[in-house]
């Protein structure tokens, strides 16, 4: 698998990441060392979580995997802050103690003494930012963390926190957001502010949710997440005309190339401008090697302009269309 740089750090991932918001839920200990061994196989490094995954349960699984599966030092490890985990007054939240404290929690549950990229998962307008941004510089600085990103942030939210730390000794690196053929609204105000700082972007749910494979196109299959009440909304939220439009052209793509609509989707946003790596999470090992098999695949250009123009957004004043 090929490597790319993280935004302008010399930070270097996989242009695949493994995501496991699923372990311990959906994906058992057994299972998820599966995953993490085929995708270390396959040359992925970048190993996405967060402390809000299963309860803390996605980092302790994948804690317990390092070494015995694959060596520390030979994946990158990413995870996250801020999101509520509990109602205790540092249960939440991007206050400095609240940071902190769940960094420690991290780092007790990964069994490491750092983690090489650590996000502030949401924005916190309760919280001054310059307070945010010292505990990311503190982490730094006490050597707990390697590299810092944000996570779903808007665009001048990512703008701010970039230029706060433009210029120090730990610039904002990453922003993770949603982005895919169904969910281009990060090209209006969000990519134009991580191409301005040196910003990578690392996409989540870049399959549109599990509705950009195409499993959907006939019904809901009964052992899909549209059909789990739990994750339904979540599906529903990209079942609508529009996705059912690029769907098919997708597929029609996908017929044409000898390939899957998985695999097409993928590279579609693997290859956008400022895109590391896109974040793909699987319930199992042969739901991942879908995913992996896509890096062999370049899009022609022909292809690539059907599917942007198919799934193009509005742009409205004072945006600029760009990338």
């Amino acid at each position: 698998m090929r490597q790319r740089r993280l935004g302008n750090s010399g930070l270097r991932v996989s242009r695949l990441g493994l995501g496991t918001m699923s372990w311990g839920e959906a994906t058992d200990a057994d299972e998820a060392a599966s995953q993490l061994a085929a995708f270390v196989e396959a040359g992925g490094t970048l190993v996405d979580t967060a402390d809000v995954y299963c309860d803390g349960e996605s980092e302790r699984i994948l804690g317990g995997l390092l070494d015995d599966v694959v060596p520390r030092d030979h994946i990158v490890i990413a995870t996250k802050a801020a999101a509520k985990r509990n109602d205790g007054p540092f249960g939440s939240g991007a206050s400095r103690g609240a940071l902190l404290n769940a960094l420690d929690g991290s780092l007790r549950r990964l069994g490491v003494d750092h983690v090489d990229l650590w996000q502030v998962h949401v924005w916190d307008g309760q919280v001054p930012l310059e307070e945010t941004l010292a505990a990311a510089d503190h982490a730094v600085a006490t050597g707990k963390v390697r590299y810092c990103g944000v996570s779903n942030y808007t665009g001048w939210q990512l703008a701010a926190a970039a230029a706060a730390q433009q210029g120090g000794p730990n610039p904002i690196v990453s922003v993770q957001s949603e982005y895919s053929l169904l969910e281009r609204g990060i090209e209006r105000e969000v990519v134009p502010a991580a191409r301005h700082f040196g910003v990578g972007l690392l996409p989540w749910a870049p399959l549109g949710r599990g509705v950009l494979t195409g499993k959907y196109r006939g019904g809901t299959p009964p052992n899909s997440r549209g059909a789990d009440p739990g994750y339904a909304g979540y599906v529903d939220h990209h079942r609508n005309d529009r996705a059912a439009r690029i769907v098919e052209a997708v597929a029609t793509a996908a017929e044409g190339l000898g390939t899957s609509p998985l695999a097409v989707a993928l590279a579609w946003v693997r290859d956008r401008d400022l895109v590391a790596a896109p974040i793909v999470g699987a319930r199992d090992t042969a739901q991942l090697a879908a995913s992996l098999a896509a890096e062999e695949l370049e899009l022609p250009a022909e292809i690539t302009a059907a599917l942007d123009d198919v799934s193009a957004i509005e742009f409205g004043y004072p945006e600029q269309r760009r990338g």
